[in-house]
């Protein structure tokens, strides 16, 4: 598919906080305790997939603006042209659902961004929703230049990247984030990756206009039954539970941003 004519990259906005959030109920949470916006997906602990359609209405009913992770499966990032296509179509049902933006990623097997892929992504995007925002994801940080790579969004009509700057967590990674910032002024770089609410004030001095964090605590297991384990992430029945949306962690990240921007 081709990508059509790129929007222009538009100055960043003012510093934003997102949350990850893996339902309805975390949307809420977050809203009620100050994101701005939602990243909507399932299997957090898999570095996050594609959630339900059922889910991303939901959620867009109940929480702040809702942008849905589009990714078919865990392990790497080099995808073939049967998963492109299964992305596009999610692409295309996640803003048919009422999500306000994608965020998808794409690599070549020797670590630059898959191009072909993210316009075909970017692609139907547009077709769907022209105002939809197209972000791209933590790919980006298995690149093998991940600044360099940054060069390609413009064309590709993708406006934010989310990133930890090459490295485990985004302050880890601050000065390769600052150089991104920095190489692409019209960029909305959002900080993410282990981000904690006492990052927040360094990362936004590093140049992130956004930042990201999952704000997750395990919930308590329900099961008065007994437990086996049930895949490969079952090793014990303390661990084998799910996530939810802390909203004291997202109120304390709210705190946090309100007064690093008071601050600028």
């Amino acid at each position: 598919m081709s990508a059509g004519p790129a929007p222009k990259a538009a100055a960043p906005a003012a510093a934003s906080l997102e949350i990850a959030v893996v339902s309805p109920a975390g949307a809420r949470t977050a809203r009620e305790n100050g994101a701005d916006r939602v990243e909507l997906c399932t299997g957090l602990e898999l570095g996050g997939l594609i959630p339900s359609t059922a889910a991303v209405a939901a959620a867009v009913e109940s929480g702040p603006p809702v942008h849905v992770l589009v990714r078919c499966r865990p392990g790497d990032f080099v995808y073939d042209a049967e998963e492109v296509a299964l992305m596009a179509a999610e692409v295309r049902t996640a803003l048919r659902a009422g999500a306000r933006g994608v965020v998808v990623g794409a690599l070549t097997p020797d670590g630059a961004l898959d191009t072909d892929a993210l316009a075909a992504l970017a692609g139907a995007a547009r077709d769907t929703d022209p105002a939809a925002q197209v972000t791209l994801h933590r790919a980006v940080d298995q690149a093998s230049d991940p600044v360099a790579a940054l060069a390609a969004l413009p064309g590709l009509g993708i406006t934010r990247v989310l990133t930890s700057g090459g490295a485990p967590t985004a302050i880890e990674g601050s000065a390769v984030l600052a150089a991104m910032a920095a190489a692409n002024p019209g960029l909305d770089v959002a900080a993410g990756g282990g981000v904690r609410p006492g990052d927040i004030a360094g990362l936004l001095a590093a140049g992130a206009r956004s930042v990201h964090l999952s704000a997750k605590s395990r919930a308590t297991p329900r099961r008065a039954a007994g437990w086996v384990p049930l895949g490969a992430g079952g090793t014990s029945a303390d661990d084998d539970t799910h996530f939810v949306t802390d909203g004291t962690v997202v109120a304390a990240a709210r705190r946090a941003l309100d007064a690093a921007v008071a601050t600028e």
